[in-house]
């Protein structure tokens, strides 16, 4: 199963900034005098990266510095994490393209190395590729929350209001030792601030504009850029794109009925092969199997892999399972495995299921608590959430009779309910021209294909290729030669389709 069906959890920019510019507006160029000369005409210093792997690839590294404030770019600054594989052909060289993977909260230094083994030769001959561990995250300055729990964002509160009580109580925990730990640093995690960021990156780097390729929440970041600094993109790639207007909060809301749509659409695919896996020989027969496990594990814990799963943790197995049409048979394996478990026969467990089950119940100190502690800035930053426990504990028992494997997680409070600051800025409303290549898939369970045609028609010189399959970040991700040419084209020629086009399965 692919690894991006782990790590994004939903799995989501050249004008002088003004303090005074609206949220939604480009900022004005008529003056220089913001104080950011020094860090747009900084020197970048590339070296090997620390990180082996990246190194082999043939990836630089480098860390620029930024305002941590851009209102007031004399005061404290933060270092920001960039990556870079050069053009393969300099005199075929025709810019940057610079990068975000999604999340939020996803490193990004690898993201050179990924799309370099994806896009045509052309393209690796057009573009330095350029990756970024975004504020807050990875290499660059990190937000130190000291979480010290099963550190994912989205988590179902169970069939009962004891369990609801006890998300909030975890939400509490988390928002708290965030403000406790980190107070400087939160409140300018925000898509608005990391869009200044990659504008800095963009001017040390020596390039009048620039071109993006951004996937999931990476697509809201490059959006924010095109409305922010609309004369510096050169050409914008948006795959996998949520409604901006959505985003974070009702977005995660509408993968509860993509979700439960995945699960009728895997069940399909798994009642023809019950002699394979066993799950059932009709699809209400396997879902049934699937909603039988979660209800049972509220009173028996699952054993397997040395943890103990709970109606808690299946529900988002299931969900970080079902990202993708074509890991169906490793995912019909899967479900296998849980049901032997839970009927306390021995099991042997498949590589995907015990990686994700050892990051689910990783503790404080981890690599993942770090990142999940930045996520929890970029969003928390964006938008203000409603506070009001009832609130949610309303629309989790609303959501139990259409959504009831999916509702409850996707309707329970986040940290940012408990936060201790509101956003500093009104997040970016996304309403420009600036052309875009957009890809989507019919069946996307994070950002759901009614909320990219939303995108589409916020970006409104945008094109959309539209591939029907069940599949996020098509790109890199769900092998396609009718998206990857089209992008490819687009990249390299610069030319947009002329028309909003279909790609076959």
């Amino acid at each position: 199963m692919k690894k991006s069906a782990v790590v994004g959890i939903f799995i989501l920019s050249v004008t002088v900034f003004q303090p005074a510019a609206t949220a939604s507006g480009p900022v004005s160029p008529s003056s220089r005098e913001d104080g950011l000369d020094r860090f747009r005409s900084q020197s970048v210093d590339w070296a090997a990266c620390a990180d082996a792997s990246l190194s082999a690839s043939g990836t630089q590294c480098a860390r620029i510095t930024v305002p941590l404030d851009y209102s007031r770019p004399q005061g404290r600054t933060l270092k920001v994490a960039i990556s870079r594989i050069k053009s393969s052909d300099p005199a075929r060289r025709r810019g940057i393209l610079q990068t975000n993977p999604g999340g939020p909260g996803t490193r990004g230094l690898g993201m050179p190395r990924d799309l370099r083994e994806v896009m045509s030769p052309g393209v690796a001959a057009a573009y330095d590729v350029i990756g970024m561990d975004t504020r807050g995250l990875g290499g660059s300055t990190r937000v130190n929350c000291g979480l010290n729990r099963s550190t994912w964002l989205l988590y179902a509160p169970g069939s009962d209001r004891a369990g609801f009580e006890t998300s909030v109580r975890l939400s509490r925990e988390d928002a708290r030792r965030c403000w406790d730990r980190d107070p400087d640093v939160l409140p300018h995690l925000s898509t608005r601030n990391i869009a200044r960021d990659v504008d800095i990156v963009r001017s040390a780097l020596g390039e009048r504009r620039t071109s993006w390729f951004g996937q999931s929440s990476g697509t809201v970041l490059g959006a924010a850029y095109a409305q922010m600094f609309p004369r510096r993109v050169d050409r914008l790639v948006l795959d996998s794109s949520p409604d901006p207007a959505e985003y974070p909060m009702r977005m995660v809301r509408r993968q509860g009925p993509a979700n439960e749509r995945a699960l009728d659409d895997f069940a399909a695919w798994a009642a023809p092969r019950h002699r394979e896996y066993g799950l059932g020989t009709t699809p209400s027969a396997v879902r049934a199997g699937a909603e039988a496990m979660i209800e049972r594990a509220a009173r028996e814990p699952v054993l397997v892999g040395g943890h103990r799963i709970t109606d808690h943790e299946l529900p988002l197995l299931l969900y970080l399972a079902l990202v993708d049409d074509t890991a169906n048979p490793e995912f019909a394996i899967t479900l296998r495995v849980l049901l032997d478990a839970a009927d306390g026969k021995p099991v042997t467990v498949p590589p995907w299921l015990r990686d994700t089950l050892n990051l689910m119940f990783e503790g404080s100190g981890t690599e993942r608590a770090a990142d999940y502690a930045a996520q929890l800035g970029m969003v928390c930053a964006d938008v203000a959430m409603p506070s009001e426990p009832e609130h949610y504990w309303r629309a989790v028992e609303r959501s139990r009779t259409s959504q009831p494997v999916f509702g409850p997680m996707t309707h329970a409070p986040f940290p940012c309910a408990f936060w201790r600051e509101k956003p500093r800025e009104p997040r970016t409303t996304i309403d420009n021209a600036v052309p875009a290549l957009q890809v989507q898939a019919t069946g996307d369970t994070r950002t759901v294909y009614g909320s990219g045609l939303r995108m589409h028609r916020a970006m409104r010189a945008s094109r959309l290729v539209t591939l029907p399959a069940r599949a996020h970040t098509v790109y890199l991700n769900h092998p396609n030669t009718c998206v990857n040419q089209t992008v490819d084209a687009y990249l390299l020629h610069g030319t947009l389709p002329a028309r909003d086009t279909v790609c076959p399965a």
